[in-house]
């Protein structure tokens, strides 16, 4: 019975310790799940789009839309603020959609329709740490087309809207063979906009995907992403302490990322996803993190 106990205790310790490291999902049971765009701030969208009106390059790319950039302050998460850049334009996002695979089995194992195994949560980690496109196709074929596309187009969520610009949409394997589903809009197989990305790293911020548990545990699967490129190599250098919780996604000229960014500092703590469609892609998303910080006024570390 003691030893019974202290495993208890042991359990339950863990935990605790693995949610004291980010202070995440916030305990905020009230929060609407409506959509970003009801949180839009003219002020912020103002300042970003100066900013990238500012760089004559990304400016036109932002007219071509070859370019999209959300972006959530959370330094005050019961009054976020959005502002957004193209933030409904559908773009092809290679393995950032991934995210949306790792919701569809978090799904799953809440209602019982798949096993957590180790093997399982393993292939997770691999799905989004390194970006594994073996494990990823694994974790498709484990759940199926259906049931990601069910997850995404949930009420709850609405990370796929068809009659609102789409959002987030996987319909391929990460594999040269099997059966496509492409996206009702565009016919893209691996599909995000800004907007729903930022909505999807809003809802898991605020324990709001599947559950606060699996939130936490998601949390746990998102944070300190072994790839340092894109938004990371910047974060690495003007933020080095903050937890990073993240997912990008690159093939040929496209080229995205996304963060949820938690600083000890409350001033450090906001959501940023780009998109661009561009061969030097990799070098102008890496910019973006300097250009969403002088948009949200925020003090960087030299």
């Amino acid at each position: 019975m003691v030893k019974g106990i202290f495993l208890i205790v042991s359990a339950f310790a863990s935990a605790t310790v693995i949610f004291a490291q980010h202070s995440l999902p916030l305990s905020m049971p009230d929060v609407s799940l409506s959509p970003l765009r009801s949180m839009i701030d003219v002020q912020l969208e103002s300042r970003l789009r100066k900013e990238l009106q500012a760089n004559p390059e990304w400016s036109k790319m932002v007219r071509q839309k070859k370019l999209a950039v959300g972006l959530v302050d959370l330094r005050e998460p019961d009054k976020a603020r959005f502002a957004r850049i193209n933030g409904n334009e559908m773009m092809y996002a290679a393995s950032l959609p991934k995210i949306a695979i790792l919701l569809a089995v978090m799904d799953a194992f809440e209602k019982g329709e798949v096993e957590e195994t180790d093997t399982v949560l393993e292939d997770l980690h691999k799905m989004i740490c390194y970006s594994n496109n073996q494990a990823s196709t694994r974790m498709i074929d484990l759940v199926g087309y259906d049931k990601i596309a069910q997850v995404l187009t949930d009420e709850r969520y609405r990370l796929y809207d068809e009659d609102n610009h789409g959002g987030l949409w996987v319909g391929k394997r990460y594999a040269a063979s099997g059966p496509r589903n492409p996206d009702p809009i565009k016919g893209l197989s691996h599909a995000a906009t800004v907007s729903q990305v930022c909505r999807y790293y809003y809802l898991l911020a605020m324990g709001q995907l599947v559950s606060p548990e699996r939130s936490r545990q998601m949390l746990d699967i998102l944070v300190d992403p072994a790839l340092h490129h894109k938004f990371v190599n910047t974060l690495d250098q003007v933020h080095p302490d903050a937890k990073i919780f993240r997912k990008s996604g690159s093939w040929k000229v496209y080229h995205c990322d996304s963060v949820l960014v938690w600083g000890d500092d409350p001033e450090h703590r906001y959501i940023l996803v780009a998109m661009a469609e561009h061969e030097n892609g990799e070098q102008i998303i890496r910019q973006m993190v300097h250009v969403a910080e002088k948009a949200l006024d925020i003090q960087e570390v030299d």
